[in-house]
């Protein structure tokens, strides 16, 4: 499978069979590369309610009839858009035809704003665990560092790690290369930094002093194999 990092938590899994996107924050985001009104989705999945997360989510999934895999919160909310969601919840996973998913705990906050001003309740935050023909990518989230991620680690044989780093609304770089540490990925990707002035961060500093697996700078449209 080929992974792409499409800026701030944007990441996007090519397979033989499916496109799955993880976080479509396109539309505003200066740092995505991505065109919402072509990208081509069969999959959409979300770590949690925030708009930078959201994002583009309700346009593309009603072009392109994407299966959109949320909290039970977002999904009702995105099935009374007429969309085709499939709810999950914390440490539930399900076998679907592009791969496993299991969501995992993360420690932050979860609503937005729909496009008619309503504030949408998004259910709690996630983490994900993305399994595809034996390779298991982990998207963090949106979260601080919490002990459990040890455990996550110890229970699972992770290949690749998106982690936060922006601080402020996440883990700091300190925070960081701790969780990445619990976590013992083979390769470690920073994600959620430099969108905004307060979440600025160098991520070439964090890499470096990644001690557990290797640490990876995806540049926005980078595309590794897995």
């Amino acid at each position: 499978m080929r992974v792409s990092y499409h800026g701030h938590s944007v990441v996007k899994v090519a397979t033989k069979s499916h496109t799955i996107l993880i976080d479509p924050f396109i539309s505003g985001n200066e740092a995505c590369d991505l065109d919402a009104d072509t990208v081509d989705p069969d999959v959409i999945l979300l770590t949690h309610g925030h708009n930078d997360h959201v994002g583009d989510t309700i346009p593309i999934a009603k072009r392109t009839n994407a299966l959109i895999v949320a909290s039970p919160e977002l999904a009702d909310f995105f099935g009374t858009k007429g969309l085709n969601a499939h709810p999950m919840n914390i440490g539930g996973k399900h076998e679907f035809d592009f791969g496993t998913v299991k969501f995992t705990k993360a420690f932050h906050s979860s609503s937005f704003t729909d496009e008619d001003g309503t504030v949408v309740y998004g259910g709690m935050p996630y983490g994900i665990l993305l399994t595809i023909d034996g390779k298991t990518i982990y998207h963090v989230g949106d979260t601080g560092l919490f002990s459990d991620l040890k455990l996550i680690g110890d229970m699972h044989d992770i290949d690749l790690a998106f982690v936060p780093i922006g601080d402020n609304f996440t883990m700091g770089p300190e925070d960081a290369l701790v969780a990445a540490d619990w976590i013992q990925a083979k390769t470690v990707v920073p994600i959620h930094y430099n969108t905004f002035p307060v979440i600025e961060q160098d991520p070439e500093a964090f890499v470096n002093k990644v001690k557990t697996g290797e640490g990876k700078v995806m540049k926005i449209g980078d595309e590794m194999e897995l």
